[in-house]
């Protein structure tokens, strides 16, 4: 897999925020059949930082309803980065 193929974007929440503020911690959506060190690979060529740590989970997609139409969302893979100390990606930079 190519590094652009495997990382699908940043996932913003408070928690992620938060996470990138204390522990120097990106958490980014990834392609479902990627493992740890492919996505390791890519996080250091795409951004140029040292990678120290990569833990992913599986996130289900959630139950929608829609009066009586009801569907799924689909299923998507996370992974939280740990970065090396003195290294960043700001993604928002100038924002």
């Amino acid at each position: 897999m190519i590094q652009y193929d495997i990382l699908r974007g940043p996932v913003v929440t408070e928690k992620s925020t938060l996470q990138r503020e204390q522990f120097n911690q990106v958490t980014l959506k990834v392609a479902k059949d990627a493992n740890r060190v492919e996505i390791k690979n890519a996080v250091e060529k795409a951004f140029n930082a040292q990678v120290k740590q990569v833990r992913t989970l599986q996130v289900k997609g959630k139950i929608k309803q829609r009066g009586r139409i009801i569907g799924k969302k689909k299923d998507w893979k996370k992974a939280v980065v740990t970065l090396m100390p003195g290294q960043r990606i700001d993604f928002f930079e100038g924002v």
